[in-house]
């Protein structure tokens, strides 16, 4: 069993808790053997703490300018960080949208800690975020200086990105020379266009159609400028758009190689080995959508294990994903939540036992020999 969280209601622990429930339920005798992943976004740090890695404290700048305490993960050379606990929609207080000016200068915050530590092997999980900066605020946490035509550095946020004229790139950290980087990603979007940061992201981060128009002009800019500065295009890479276009950053500037986040996490918890001889492999997340299709955790999980030989079915909140769509992926069924309650709001406030009740399903169909 290898699920991600259920955004808003379960965590990926309590998710596989209720499932494992579920199936013992009828199958008392299975073997369930369960594995934390997550895609790069929230979950991320406790994924790989579970698979050996260390946490080690820091306390950053939230999205809108709070202090945040968060964490950066370490094993031997390497070191995992987590936007979306130092910066993300996570962290907004009270949960209040801020489309314009939320940054991700917590997460360049976190990456100087690492580099400071001697770490020179860093791994960026960058789901979950709540800022549309094309990592303005991460460079400038890292000694970028992102500066207007009258030599000011810009404010914090993409609202800000259109007033830019030039960047200032002789301050990055001396670290940064020296390491290897790598976007952990659960998302191949471009920068821009209808397939870009702005398009597609950001109004789940609160942006309506006159912030959209202004953060797509920002984002432009800020390509512009830096493609200008550093000689390559990197606004077309795929990730480029991922975190509000932190992936273009990371990738234009820091060097920085576009991962499968799902890929990594599997590579971390040696998922090849969890999954061989495994009768049935359950995966899931919140809701399943042509986003799940770009790299979340259930294609993650269905592609390794279809792989390995085992028939893997999906337990969601929803889905809007038809039957070649899953087939696609090597899901064999989908178990929706809305399909035993269809009111959204009582769907997720009482999404454990519904998702118990789900899993009893999945063993009646899939487990009955071992019932």
């Amino acid at each position: 069993m290898a699920c991600d969280k259920f955004k808003g209601s379960l965590t990926a622990s309590q998710v596989m808790a209720a499932v494992t429930g579920g199936l013992r339920d009828v199958a008392p005798a299975v073997d369930v053997r369960s594995t934390l992943v997550a895609d790069g976004g929230d979950g991320t740090l406790e994924a790989v703490r579970s698979a050996g890695f260390t946490l080690l404290p820091v306390t950053v700048t939230g999205p809108t300018g709070r202090p945040v305490d968060t964490h950066y993960a370490t094993n031997g050379d390497t070191a995992v960080v987590e936007m979306a606990d130092a910066c993300g929609l996570v962290r907004l207080p009270g949960g209040e949208l801020a489309p314009l000016t939320a940054s991700s200068r917590g997460l360049g915050e976190v990456v100087g800690a690492v580099l400071d530590a001697g770490i020179r092997r860093i791994v960026i999980g960058v789901g979950g975020s709540a800022s549309t900066d094309g990592g303005a605020g991460m460079l400038s946490a890292l000694g970028a200086r992102l500066l207007d035509d009258a030599g000011r550095d810009l404010r914090d946020g993409g609202g800000a990105l259109s007033e830019l004229t030039t960047v200032d790139l002789t301050g990055l950290h001396p670290g940064l020379a020296q390491a290897e980087l790598t976007l952990a990603s659960d998302v191949d979007n471009p920068l821009l266009g209808h397939r870009g940061a702005v398009a597609v992201f950001s109004a789940q981060k609160g942006a309506g159609w006159r912030e959209q128009q202004l953060l797509e002009r920002g984002l432009s800019r800020l390509a512009e400028v830096l493609t200008d500065h550093t000689g390559g295009d990197a606004a077309g890479l795929a990730g480029a758009g991922a975190a509000g276009g932190v992936g273009f950053a990371a990738q234009a500037l820091l060097g920085a190689r576009f991962q499968s986040g799902i890929e990594f996490l599997l590579q971390v918890i040696g998922f090849d080995e969890v999954v061989a001889g495994a009768a049935l492999v359950v995966t899931g997340e919140g809701y399943l959508d042509r986003q799940t299709l770009s790299g979340k955790t259930p294609f993650g999980v269905a592609t390794a294990a279809r792989v390995a030989g085992a028939p893997v079915v999906a337990v969601c909140g929803g889905s809007d994903l038809d039957d070649a769509d899953l087939a696609d992926i090597g899901i064999k069924q989908v178990f929706r939540l809305s399909d035993l309650e269809p009111d959204l709001e009582r769907c997720m406030s009482a999404a454990g036992p519904l998702l118990r009740q789900a899993a009893r399903l999945v063993a009646r169909r899939w487990l009955h020999p071992m019932s």
